[in-house]
This record gives C-alpha cells, structure tokens and sequence, in this order.
C-alpha cells in the first residue's frame, strides 16, 4: 500500500456529478481527451504535487518492466513517491518451491524505491490466490494438515515482513477475505484455520516488524455496501480484542459502464472513526473498448472522484494506481473486452485522466 495532523477543512466537491445516474464530466476533471507525450511533461510531476498535498501518489510496479524497459523506470521513479510490487511479493513468487526462496524483484523493488525516495507498500501476506503449487497441492492430498499449515502460514508472514522489516511502510496482511454478500469467502484458510486466521496474520506481522501499518484490502469496497459492512464489522470485532488492525485498503479496480461507486466518503469515514488509516491501494478504471474521447472524459472523472475522496478524509494516507501504463496492464488479460485503464497509453501518453489527477492533487487538500 505517511502523513500527519492536519486541521479541519470545508469538504471539498470532487470533480464530477450525478444527475439521475448518469456521471456528467467537469472541466476540472478532465483536459482534451488526445494523449499528452510524456515528454511535453506538466510544471509539476504527480508526487511533487502529492508532497504538498501530503498524500502518497502510488503505483504497482511490474518487476519485469521496472527491469527491461528504461522509460518505464524513469516514471516511476519522477512521478510516484510510493511503489507496490505487482507480483514479486506474493506467495508463489518468493517461495515457489518449500524451503526455496527468490527474491530477486522484491529485492529489487526495495532497492529501487530507496535509491528515489520511495515508500513501498507490501503486498500480498495471506490470499486465496496465487499461492505456491506445493502448498495448495499438499492441502488437497491431506499431506499438510490443519496444524502444520497454520505452522507454514506464521512462518510465510514472519520471514516475509522481518526481511522487509524498516523498509515496507504498509503491508496489505488479509486480502479479499469477503464475498459480495458479506460472508467469509471459502478459502483454504477459511476451511482449514477458520476464521481467527485473520487475527492470527496480523499478530504475527505486527511482531515481525511493529512499525509497518497493516491493512485489510479487498474490492468492491469503495461504498458502503455489504461486503464494506463486513469489513467494518470485522475492524471493530478485532480492535476491541487488541488485534493490531491499522488499516482499510480500498482496491478501487472500477469499470466506466458499471457507475460511479455511491457513499464513498461515508465508507472512508466510518472506517477513518474507529482510528484506522485508509487507503486507495489498486485503482485503475477500464473501458468498453475501443476507447473514444467519451469513454476517457468519464474514466478520468471516476479517477478524480476517489481522489477527491482520499484527499477529503484526514484518514486516507495513500492512493495508489494499479499500474501507470496501458503497456503493461493486467485488465485485458482477464477481461478480453476491456482495457485502457490506467493513466497512460501504451506509448506513456498521458491520457485525461492523468490530467485529473494531477488537478486533483494540485487542489490539494
């Protein structure tokens, strides 16, 4: 997945608007929906403006292109002053094999954010998903059982945070616990720990490096609904029994055909009462493709609206896009018939919702 006290403010509206569901675009939000160079760059780069705002401006970061592509290095390191590791810090990438570790891009990634001022947000700790083949597979044969892979699950977190311990300003502990309904989701851990493995997770990082923040993240989080309902329910449940849960990380992986989330102020708020930071943690908004200049206008005003949010509420530290670049997004992968999704084209034109964002950040808070 950072800052400070801070004096009451006037709320701030975000640059966009409702009218009977339909999501009219500002000035304020969006400029001319042509493609910026990245060469032709603004006064200000998005963290210089982040910096006077006092907000981490994030970005997920692909270990393969921070690696091979030198303008994508050069973004990265101008334009954000936090980074997450796409993939070099789950599971199946630091422990592919038992006993076998590779941390070559985690390494890298840590050592990239030092050497450019960069925070660095952890991600993932404990997740259904992509997990090494040895540990699902020995859960399935009823080779681990229940007792040795609540052994192997402290001793996954407790290796992880202490390497990184000093250096990961944010871990996302617990992620995508919930289904849309509110119930837990039927995970391996759900099955075989129940559910007091989530407390279990953040004890053990918590004592593996007691300065880190630790978070829960999930999706389909940015309003109140039920499964954010969950979610409060759960931070009250396990803060009045000590459990050191500092954090709700709020995805933000939004699609411009579904609508603008409601109550995404309320959500942070109620979260921001029991004492917890709260944070955009993956953000990206995908088309209907081919992307035109209509579909742009409103992808950068859903990019402005959970910024304005983030930067309306004294507990939002952080506010992260799910990647920069249309080059290496993850959306058309899974979702065939979407795409464009984040700040940048494939050619790192900034697209307008660059532009809200870097107003956004410019308004400060």
């Amino acid at each position: 997945m950072n800052r400070r006290n801070r004096r009451t403010r006037r709320f701030r509206l975000p640059a966009l608007a409702l009218l009977s569901g339909t999501l009219l675009v500002t000035g304020a939000a969006v400029q001319p929906a042509s493609a910026t160079p990245d060469r032709a760059h603004s006064p200000a780069t998005l963290r210089a403006l982040a910096d006077r705002a006092h907000v981490k401006i994030g970005t997920a970061v692909d270990g393969t292109a921070l690696a091979e592509d030198a303008t994508y290095r050069r973004i990265t390191a101008r334009e954000f002053n936090s980074v997450t590791a796409e993939n070099a810090m789950k599971w199946e990438s630091v422990e592919p094999e038992r006993g076998e570790y590779d941390w070559t891009q985690a390494d890298e990634l840590v050592r990239f954010a030092h050497r450019n001022g960069q925070v660095v947000r952890g991600h993932t700790l404990v997740w259904h998903s992509q997990l090494p083949a040895w540990l699902t597979a020995g859960v399935a044969d009823g080779s681990i059982g229940k007792a040795e892979l609540r052994s192997i699950l402290r001793n996954h977190i407790t290796t992880e945070v202490k390497r990184y311990k000093g250096r990961i300003q944010q871990w996302d502990v617990v992620n995508e616990v919930f289904e849309e309904d509110g119930s837990y989701r039927n995970s391996i851990w759900l099955q075989q720990l129940g559910p007091s493995y989530i407390a279990d997770a953040f004890r053990w990082a918590h004592a593996a490096d007691p300065k880190a923040k630790l978070f829960m993240n999930d999706y389909n989080v940015e309003g109140v609904n039920a499964k954010s309902t969950a979610y409060y329910d759960l931070a009250k449940q396990l803060l009045a029994e000590g459990v050191p849960v500092q954090g709700f990380g709020i995805q933000g992986h939004l699609a411009t055909q579904y609508g603008f989330p409601g109550q995404v102020a309320e959500n942070l708020a109620r979260f921001g009462a029991l004492g917890m930071q709260t944070a955009f943690t993956e953000v990206d908004v995908r088309v209907l493709m081919p992307a035109d200049e209509a579909k742009l206008a409103t992808q950068a005003t859903y990019f402005r609206g959970l910024l304005d949010a983030c930067l309306n509420a004294r507990s939002c530290k952080s506010f992260t896009v799910w990647g920069f670049t249309d080059k290496y997004s993850w959306v058309p992968d899974v979702f065939p018939e979407e795409g464009a999704a984040t700040l940048m084209d494939e050619e790192f034109g900034r697209k307008p919702a660059y532009a809200a964002v870097r107003d956004g950040l410019a308004a400060g808070r």
